[in-house]
């Protein structure tokens, strides 16, 4: 899984909208970009992005912002990375197999599976783990263990 600073940002941004709304008051990208420290511009293109996927909703007007647009226990970490990633592959060939000459290479298959590994862990994470748990090592635990059982 090729996890780049756009996936990244959107998890942290929507942790901040998870953090910072209360009884579904709007949260204005400008407040987000301030904490996080990512640029207003970018929310917008990112936002937009999980906007289209059905995570977040918009509000217009004064005090108008973005909420999320189901309980934040239904949101797993997942499908906010592949609503502004292009895929979540580690292997270089993106599942096509033909990384080494058109054909698959020696590790094709470990990066597959790890793909598989990292795919069903931040499935198995929802934006609600993450702010009630906001030590990621617990997070990581508590995923573990309910896969494992």
């Amino acid at each position: 899984m090729k996890l780049t600073t756009r996936g990244r940002f959107a998890v942290n941004a929507m942790l901040d909208l998870v953090k910072h709304t209360n009884n579904n008051t709007p949260v204005r990208l400008e407040d987000i970009s301030e904490r996080q420290n990512i640029s207003k511009p970018y929310l917008e293109q990112l936002f937009n992005k999980m906007k289209r996927v059905g995570l977040v909703k918009s509000l217009r007007g004064p005090g108008g912002g973005y909420v999320l647009a189901r309980e934040a226990n239904e949101i797993n970490i997942a499908e906010i990375v592949h609503a502004v990633e292009d895929s979540m592959d580690a292997s270089v060939c993106q599942g096509q197999a033909n990384c080494l000459n058109g054909g698959e290479c020696l590790a094709h298959r470990l990066w597959q599976n790890l793909s598989v590994v990292m795919h069903q862990y931040l499935s198995s994470v929802s934006l609600a783990d993450m702010h009630n748990l906001p030590d990621a090592t617990l997070a990581f635990q508590a995923a573990f263990k309910n896969t494992n059982e």
